[in-house]
């Protein structure tokens, strides 16, 4: 969710060059029902809408734009809890149940050693920005 959110305040940044690179089809972003959901909720709460200076309709054009492009994943299995924050649970469930490599985030912190433990690795968004530029590596366990 963090990286998302940083996606559309900066258009500067790596979250939202990866924003653009899902959007374009250069990355698989993989995505549940509940993890759309969690997003559409945050993304276009009243507070949210004004520090992101962004209408509710364009919030969910790109919403809708990132699900048609997004690989969906079907959860077969739950492993709660593994994070100090409920919430974090889908992206980490996204992830494993997905089969992904890598997930991104600015919360290294909570998320390191969770994902690790289902061999998925976690990197901040400009770790992954260079790993999809071929400038940087990362070891699949």
């Amino acid at each position: 969710m963090d990286v998302l959110v940083a996606a559309f305040r900066s258009s500067e940044g790596a979250s939202r060059q990866l924003l653009l690179a899902a959007l374009d089809s250069r990355l698989t972003l993989l995505l549940t029902v509940p993890l759309v959901l969690e997003y559409e909720a945050v993304l276009t709460r009243p507070e949210s809408l004004q520090a992101l200076s962004r209408t509710s309709a364009k919030i969910s054009s790109v919403l809708d734009a990132l699900t048609a492009c997004g690989h969906p994943v079907k959860l077969r299995f739950h492993w709660r809890p593994q994070l100090p924050d409920p919430d974090d649970e889908m992206v980490l469930e996204a992830a494993v149940n997905g089969g992904a490599d890598l997930v991104v985030t600015f919360d290294l912190r909570h998320f390191e050693s969770p994902a690790k433990n289902f061999g998925v690795q976690a990197v901040l968004p400009r770790d992954a920005f260079l790993i999809l530029r071929g400038r940087g590596s990362y070891e699949k366990e």
